[in-house]
């Protein structure tokens, strides 16, 4: 292709994008079409956790199946996801007919439409093409990216040592005999502009990337094309990978020498299982970097307006699982203690036992009447909050409606920085 192509910025909000494929290229670009407001009918037999769990929340419309001709009616833009060659042509041949442009991941020559490495910095987005070389694309993005993060500056690489940090010369990298390294990542609570410089840019490094369902999806769309993205997804209740799984998954793509980077929603080591990857990584001799993230149980409430503490409101704060309800043998809460004390109690994955859980409470002592506000995927464009009294709070989240992930929140905090 001689022709050099076309660059435009097109606005997707309420306009119909088609794609054909349920794996690992669709979970990465799903999230970029959500986010431009596109109206997305995906057009696949099965789906990944992540992709299924924007199918279950009713972001996108899902039709179980092969692709059918007649799925491009009012279609603006298609994008094939899929790794059969004939499958594929197929469907960018019914989008040639209609004169739809068709992003092809399977072959970008015979694409009439290519995605660019794309960095985002609030309202700018940089999208560069690189001539058909995602790497040229890559390179020049994350140069971009490192001048728009810094406001100033040349566009040189930062230095960096084996454990992830910028900046300190001499010291040797720590890696297994043929390379290979785990990163711990935390993406924050759901707005990707909340996940750590470190982390992001351990991402742009990445061989590997093993993500669950709550990382930011725009994150995923930054990766290089030839990354290995692994989906581990964790639906609450539902389908989820083992934990020895992900374990094994660590370990194999490390010890063949691999840059992985184990991408969990929050922080890595609030409920999130990674003192048990670190453990494992360990025993097998691989290097492990941790690095932290924005834990959604401050994030959420701080972004429905709720600090966890307050001068003079509240001096300490508590954070517990629900997981698992109070009368359960397997609890290891002290639900009776909690309600004994005088702070902010803030409780994650507890949606599904809620109402169990604020009857104990109020059995124990904690005033009926108490302030309560529970945080459906905060930070995010889609975040809802219903605001409450622990007598009744779940009652008001069921007739809301509200689904996990959400906070939950009870304390004299909510509401004192109403104004």
């Amino acid at each position: 292709m001689s022709a050099n192509p076309y660059p435009l910025g097109l606005r997707l909000a309420g306009r119909r994008v088609v794609v054909v494929g349920g794996g690992a290229v669709a979970t990465r670009r799903v999230p970029a079409l959500l986010d431009a407001g596109a109206d997305v009918l995906l057009v696949a037999p099965e789906l990944t956790p992540a992709l299924r769990a924007h199918a279950d929340a009713g972001r996108l419309h899902w039709a179980r199946r092969r692709f059918a001709v007649d799925d491009l009616d009012g279609a603006w833009l298609v994008q094939v996801a899929v790794n059969d060659p004939v499958a594929a042509a197929a469907v960018s041949a019914a989008a040639g007919e209609r004169r739809i442009f068709c992003v092809r991941a399977d072959d970008r020559i015979a694409a009439t439409a290519w995605t660019p490495a794309v960095t985002r910095q609030g309202p700018v987005t940089v999208a560069v093409l690189g001539g058909g070389d995602p790497r040229r694309a890559m390179a020049v993005r994350d140069a971009v990216r490192n001048l728009l993060a810094a406001g100033a500056g040349p566009l040189a690489p930062p230095s960096t040592t084996g454990d992830g940090t910028a900046g300190a010369p001499g010291r040797a990298p720590s890696t297994t005999a043929r390379g290979g390294r785990v990163a711990l990542v935390g993406a924050g609570p759901g707005d990707p502009e909340l996940i750590t410089v470190k982390g992001r840019r351990l991402l742009t490094e990445a061989d590997v990337v093993v993500a669950d369902r709550l990382v930011p999806g725009l994150l995923l769309d930054e990766l290089r094309p030839e990354v290995e993205l692994v989906d581990a997804a964790k639906i609450p209740y539902g389908p989820a990978r083992a934990q020895e799984e992900i374990n094994r998954v660590l370990v194999d793509r490390a010890l063949a020498g691999k840059a992985v980077v184990r991408l969990k929603g929050g922080d890595p080591y609030v409920f999130g299982r990674g003192g048990e990857e670190l453990l494992a990584c360990a025993a097998a001799g691989v290097p492990v970097t941790v690095v932290s993230g924005v834990t959604s149980a401050i994030a959420a409430p701080a972004g429905a307006g709720v600090p966890v503490t307050h001068r003079a409101v509240a001096h300490e704060f508590t954070v517990v699982s629900g997981h698992v309800p109070p009368d359960s043998p397997a609890s290891m809460v002290r639900w009776e203690h909690l309600a004994g004390l005088r702070g902010t109690l803030v409780i994650v994955m507890g949606l599904k036992n809620l109402g169990a859980i604020s009857a104990t409470l109020v059995t124990h002592g904690r005033p009926a009447d108490t302030p309560a506000v529970v945080v459906q995927e905060g930070t995010t464009g889609d975040q809802r909050t219903v605001r409450s009294t622990l007598g009744v709070v779940a009652v008001d989240v069921a007739a809301a409606g509200l689904r996990p992930p959400a906070v939950v929140l009870i304390g004299d905090v909510v509401g004192v920085l109403d104004t």
